[in-house]
């Protein structure tokens, strides 16, 4: 198959579990939930989306025609020495990457030493062989992927709420207040909640205040 990538980029993760990670994103372009285009913003099930996945242009985006050509490309953007303790990670997030990602992409990662992760809607089932599993589920849309390693909840979602989720089996539970104009107001309910059920952690889009991309 062809892999459309609107970007990939080297960073830190800027949230959850792996928060200051450094990684290669691989942006994945297209979704399940939304077109990405604000015409059809209304018409979505996911309403609150801030992330633009629509098209292959952004840097080091592009289509490519197999899972080798994505894997080389991922390795290249990697910019630290690849002989220390830890292993490159490669985050594939999207849009939606499960509709993408696949074994045979899997394996050519693994083949250059990546550990791959992978950053769902849950809406999907997921291919073998990924090394850490994110699910944020989204209000109205069914929940295939029901375990993983890390829950992350946008919140608060009018029918998402997190006592629909807490039994599922993940290690980790996390709570990330919904930004935009109520952000505020979101994070001290966010603090609320996982004072009053420690299951839940508090994970924040740290990139959005450091400036990291």
């Amino acid at each position: 198959m062809t892999y459309a990538v609107k970007e990939i980029y080297y960073t830190l993760q800027g949230e959850g579990a792996q928060t200051g990670r450094a990684a290669v994103f691989c942006r994945f372009a297209g979704c399940n939930l939304w077109t990405g285009r604000e015409a059809d913003r209304s018409r979505a099930i996911c309403q609150f989306c801030d992330t633009d996945f629509v098209g292959t242009d952004g840097p080091g985006g592009g289509k490519f025609k197999t899972p080798e050509a994505l894997a080389e490309a991922v390795a290249n953007a990697w910019a630290a020495p690849t002989d220390g303790a830890a292993r490159p990670l490669v985050v594939c997030t999207g849009g939606e990457p499960l509709l993408q990602v696949d074994e045979a992409l899997i394996e050519a990662f693994h083949q250059r030493s990546f550990e791959v992760a992978v950053e769902t809607n849950g809406t999907l089932a997921a291919p073998d062989g990924l090394d850490w599993i994110c699910v944020s589920p989204k209000a109205g849309s069914e929940l295939v992927l029901r375990s993983g390693h890390e829950l992350k909840l946008v919140f608060p979602q009018e029918g998402a709420k997190p006592e629909r989720f807490h039994e599922l089996a993940f290690q980790h539970f996390f709570l990330q207040p919904m930004d935009g104009p109520k952000r505020v107001e979101n994070t001290e309910q966010a603090i609320a909640y996982c004072l009053q059920q420690p299951q839940w952690k508090l994970s924040l889009q740290t990139h959005k205040w450091t400036g990291i991309p």
